[in-house]
């Protein structure tokens, strides 16, 4: 069996990278990326948004798996957490640090539109900034 690095292969391979490295699974969705745009740079636009989007699904599964946590055992909303809500989850891409804020807004019962929104947010900026990085920009 002949198998070449396709565009199509790559994007499927970021987007399952992507949504893996944003569970409790450690992974390096950043060097997939990388290298995904420095093969087929004409396919930049999509990988950012097929990074995104798999990176945000994954954080919004450690946000439903929160959620699982029975809802007698969340804490009262501290004070940070009224200040910050769902924003803070501009963080989600954080090694170590945003896996647990998005299991904590979900375990929080924070609104799951507005956490996808700002988690989507902060991952796309984050790889907006590998893009810059490998030079594409």
């Amino acid at each position: 069996m002949d198998f070449a690095f396709t565009v199509e292969w790559g994007l499927a391979g970021l987007f399952l990278a992507s949504f893996l490295s944003a569970t409790l699974l450690p992974g390096g969705s950043e060097a997939v990326l990388f290298a995904v745009i420095r093969m087929h740079p004409e396919q930049m636009a999509s990988a950012l948004v097929l990074a995104t989007l798999g990176n945000t699904l994954g954080g919004m599964t450690t946000y439903f798996m929160g959620r699982l946590l029975p809802q007698h055992l969340a804490p009262e909303k501290s004070a940070l957490t009224k200040r910050h809500g769902p924003p803070i989850l501009l963080l989600a891409w954080t090694p170590i640090v945003g896996d647990a804020l998005c299991a904590a807004a979900g375990w929080l019962r924070l609104p799951p539109i507005p956490c996808a929104l700002w988690m989507a947010l902060g991952k796309a900026a984050r790889y907006v900034l590998v893009v810059v990085g490998a030079g594409m920009v």
